[in-house]
This record gives C-alpha cells, sequence and structure tokens, in this order.
C-alpha cells in the first residue's frame, strides 16, 4: 500500500489543507492511504473516523511532536500526550507504549534532528525525504544516516493540497488500522517510494 505519511490539516495553524480535500483526492493522487500528522496535537480523532473510508483510502492518526532536539512523527496511543517533553522522553514514552517513532526532517536548517538522538538508538527510522525539505536537505538526511542502524521513509508533509501524496512510502501489507501500520514499521515491512522523487535526492543546481 502506498502511504503519505506526513500531511497537515488545517487544525495545524501553518497549513490550508482542507480534511475534506485529503478524503477527495488522495486515492485520485495514487495513494492507498494518508497519515494525518498534525503538530502536537490528535484532534483529527473529531472529524474523522480512522481507518478505512468508503473509497478504501485508509486514514491513520499521528501527530508530528515538537521538542527542541527534533520533531518526530509518532504513532500510538499519544492522544493525551503532554507537550513539552524532549527528545529522549517522548522517544522513551513511544517505545514504552508500543508505538512508533520517525524523526521528521531530520537534517532540515530550521528544527533539526540532534544527531545523538539517532546515534545513541532513540530513534531508528528516519525521514529520508520530505516534500518540503531543499534537496541538499533530503541528500544530507540520506547520506549522514545510512552511516546508522536506521531504516528510511518518505512523506510530503503537505500543507497544501498541491503538495498531497508528493512524497511516498510503499508498506508490503495489508493496512486497516493504526496497530497495523505501527506493525509493519516496526518489522521493516516498508520501503520509501523513490519511483518518481529522485530529483529530490539530486544535488542542487549551483547556477
Amino acid at each position: 500500500m502506498l502511504f503519505d505519511f506526513h500531511v497537515h490539516t488545517r487544525i495545524s495553524p501553518c497549513s490550508d489543507l482542507d480534511l475534506k480535500d485529503i478524503l477527495k483526492h488522495a486515492r485520485s493522487r495514487g495513494l492507498d492511504g494518508v497519515c494525518i500528522t498534525d503538530h502536537d496535537t490528535m484532534d483529527i480523532r473529531n472529524f474523522c473516523q480512522e481507518g478505512i473510508q468508503r473509497d478504501g483510502l485508509c486514514i491513520i492518526f499521528g501527530m508530528e511532536y515538537s521538542t527542541a532536539e527534533g520533531d518526530f512523527l509518532i504513532f500510538g496511543p499519544f492522544e493525551g500526550v503532554p507537550r513539552g517533553l524532549s527528545a529522549k522522553e517522548i522517544l522513551t514514552e513511544a517505545d514504552k507504549s508500543g508505538g512508533v517513532a520517525i524523526a521528521a526532517h531530520p537534517c532540515r536548517k530550521a528544527r533539526p534532528t540532534m544527531e545523538y538522538v539517532i546515534k545513541e538508538g532513540y530513534c531508528r527510522i528516519v525521514e529520508g525525504i520530505n516534500g518540503r525539505n531543499q534537496r541538499h536537505e533530503n541528500q544530507m538526511a540520506m547520506s549522514l544516516y545510512q552511516n546508522y542502524s536506521v531504516s528510511f521513509l518518505g512523506g510530503s508533509d503537505s500543507h497544501t493540497l498541491e503538495e498531497l501524496g508528493s512524497i511516498s512510502t510503499l508498506i508490503y501489507g495489508a493496512i486497516r488500522t493504526r496497530s497495523d501500520l505501527i506493525n509493519a514499521v516496526k518489522q521493516g515491512n516498508f520501503a520509501l517510494d523513490t519511483r518518481n522523487h529522485m530529483n529530490s535526492l539530486q544535488p542542487e543546481s549551483s547556477l
């Protein structure tokens, strides 16, 4: 199944993407699933039913959790997680609760992931391609973290309809629930979809 792991709705103050547009257009973008990852909240649960929609699209609720040491896409029982935790605290909580965490846009100039978080094993999955990154930031993530025992996936980081599905990840097996997604990611049953996104990894022109 082809998933966009990193999508923001208007619940995120910085996003103009309406939930109705996600539901209407995701399938036509070739997506089988969309992870809603609004900033520091899972309030999307008040506006949408999680799981398989009428057209077969799978919607999974997550969150982009902000810390001073990087931002993390987290999936698990985090509806009531407090804000303000450190990277170590939220990543430890994700592991302890049976959830999963992904380092979001780890090499972005603004809000990068502190390297020790990956080096010391607090987070083992990295967003290698982010649709809002500069190409050199994606290239840096893919090259830097090859030195560590990590897996790569990708997400569009959509804030507008135009961005939805621009970067995706292939998940092997059927995903119908949040638990299905968490299990697939923890077991490594996914691959970064680079078929249409190689330009996100190429060096930028000096012209």
